[in-house]
């Protein structure tokens, strides 16, 4: 089963850095946002299975898109990723209807097994 991902991050670096851990996970069906707007109207648009949301981003912050995006499909599966020192923001995420998070910057395990958690896949 291959499950479409959405990336949403200002930073292009951390972009590819995410798609090369997917690909580790064997996802290799992505697309990109370089801002929270893009990302709402990239999900409108392709309705992925996962989406992977940095916090701070221009034009619409993270936690913006995650309102957005759940407007539109309350059971989206959407990760937010964060920094070390936003835990008050990844608490609001969840709070919101993140099904997870994970801190940046990543380790390959529990990024692994945060994606496997909430696509429902188990691990190999």
């Amino acid at each position: 089963m291959q499950t479409q991902v959405l990336i949403a991050d200002d930073a292009m670096f951390m972009r590819k850095v995410i798609r090369k851990h997917l690909a580790e996970c064997g996802m290799t069906d992505i697309v990109e946002a370089a801002n929270g707007a893009e990302a709402v109207e990239l999900f409108i648009k392709n309705r992925p299975g996962l989406v992977l949301m940095d916090i701070t981003m221009p034009e619409m912050t993270g936690l913006e898109a995650l309102e957005e995006i759940l407007k539109t499909d309350p059971e989206a599966k959407v990760i937010m990723c964060s920094a070390i020192g936003q835990q008050s923001m990844i608490i609001k995420s969840l709070e919101m209807g993140a099904m997870g998070f994970i801190v940046k910057p990543f380790e390959k395990n529990e990024f692994e097994a945060t994606i496997r958690s909430v696509i429902g896949q188990p691990e190999n």
